[in-house]
């Protein structure tokens, strides 16, 4: 009897606290439509995802409210970040965060908003990404290439996205690491970036297959090396940067959902509830299958052990790359 006079409060508790979780996961619910803000014009990364993840949300009838994507690009993520900070409090509105989102601050001495100002939710994939040229290009590898700008320094370019972004990264380490020099040029949106390729305005891009896939099966693009630990198994014949002699370190690219500061508890819960149902679904499982995403789902005190461990890393990866570290 005295076990059971012990055990009852407890249980009573436990069953309080339950219902508590429950009824918090429960009291948020959109009663308008969700501002959805992305650092890339039209046509990004960033962009597209949001779109195809706003869309899939709405098939799966995980959400009953319209997801609206919002372009804020400029500053690298800066604008969309200073937004995303401004709704303080907001609960009708999200980000979709990349990488460049932890890069940019660290380098940029008037950026007034950081990764650590604004409330996590969930990181949904980390993502390959590939280095391609127009399919008419002389250059067959990074070899030809490497040996082409050696011989005309500064004469070639790149397009890409913020200074800070992976692409400029990567620029900036296999550089430093072979020689070489060309010109990074930077577009505000995705679509711009691969004209210019296509065009042959510029000669060479670090593109993600998400973006790239289409052109890639028209025969418009020809794809010379992986960045990563090891080959795409959509294009096994395409080497990785090491596997051609060229050892720099690898820039990790992450894509998540953001939420303003300040938002309540029980927000971060209905977008975390949305979240692993949709990460669980076909429909989800299929469109990384089709664009080559790692699923890279994580949330809670991981997500926020990923960030530090993610701002340590790119602070090194900058100093390395050469580039001035401001915070």
């Amino acid at each position: 009897m005295k076990n059971r006079a012990i055990l009852l409060p407890i249980a009573v508790a436990a069953i309080t606290t339950v219902s508590s979780g429950l009824a918090w996961s429960q009291e948020f619910k959109p009663s308008k439509q969700i501002e959805t803000v992305v650092h890339t014009g039209p046509g990004g990364g960033s962009d597209l995802l949001a779109r195809a993840i706003a869309e899939l949300l709405q098939k799966e009838k995980l959400v009953s409210q319209r997801l609206q994507v919002v372009n804020k690009s400029g500053g690298g993520s800066a604008v969309a970040m200073s937004y995303l900070a401004e709704k303080k409090g907001e609960t009708h509105t999200i980000g979709f965060f990349t990488g460049v989102w932890v890069t940019n601050p660290l380098t940029t001495a008037e950026a007034t908003v950081t990764i650590k100002d604004l409330t996590p939710v969930v990181r949904l994939v980390l993502e390959p990404a590939v280095i391609a040229v127009k399919a008419d290009s002389p250059y067959k590898n990074m070899k030809d290439f490497i040996d082409a700008a050696k011989k005309n320094p500064k004469q070639l370019a790149q397009s890409g996205g913020s200074v800070t972004s992976r692409d400029n990264l990567m620029r900036l380490l296999i550089q430093k690491a072979t020689g070489a020099q060309w010109n990074f040029i930077s577009f505000p949106s995705g679509g711009e970036r691969l004209s210019n390729l296509l065009g042959g305005h510029v000669q060479i891009m670090v593109i993600e297959p998400q973006e790239a896939g289409e052109q890639i099966r028209a025969g418009n693009l020809r794809v010379i090396a992986a960045l990563g630990e090891k080959r795409l198994a959509s294009l096994p014949n395409v080497p990785t940067l090491k596997e051609q002699g060229i050892d720099v370190p690898l820039i990790p690219q992450a894509r998540g959902v953001m939420a303003p500061p300040g938002v309540p508890r029980e927000v971060v819960q209905y977008w975390e509830g949305v979240f692993d149902r949709f990460e669980k679904t076909a429909t989800w499982k299929q469109y990384l299958e089709q664009n080559q995403f790692e699923d890279g789902y994580l949330k809670g005190p991981g997500l926020s052990k990923f960030f530090d461990d993610l701002t340590a890393q790119m602070r090194e990866v900058l100093k390395e790359a050469g580039a001035k570290v401001v915070r």
